[in-house]
């Protein structure tokens, strides 16, 4: 698990290969992966955007950005966690995704970035 905190807002990262959705030999990988967003700050915040990046092993570079997370903006209060699951797919049986969620402080309206730590996607095929 990849985590990362920006001001107080933990994001952890777990991810998994899926074979049953992939198909190697049409270069198709597909991961699934696992964010957790806990707010340690003192503060109630609102999830308003994500911007990812995704880099597969050919160096090929996507930039996914959007509104909140799967249909949502989550608010969090201090000490809650939003918790959702995803997908990507590679055209290679390994890469690496990071990003940043854009918040905002619903008490001072402040709106700021809270990092998405790197994590690597590898099919476990590729480890030998």
């Amino acid at each position: 698990m990849e985590t990362l905190i920006t001001k107080g807002i933990r994001v952890s990262v777990e991810n998994s290969y899926q074979p049953q959705y992939s198909n190697p030999l049409a270069n198709k990988y597909i991961f699934a992966y696992r964010v957790t967003i806990e707010n340690l700050s003192p503060a109630t915040v609102q999830l308003l955007r994500r911007q990812w990046e995704i880099i597969d092993s050919n160096g090929v570079h996507r930039q996914v950005e959007g509104e909140g997370v799967i249909g949502q903006q989550p608010i969090l209060e201090p000490g809650e966690t939003h918790q959702y699951v995803s997908w990507c797919h590679l055209n290679t049986g390994m890469g690496r995704m990071n990003g940043a969620y854009q918040m905002q402080d619903k008490y001072s309206e402040e709106v700021f970035f809270v990092k998405i730590p790197v994590f690597d996607l590898v099919a476990p095929f590729q480890m030998n």
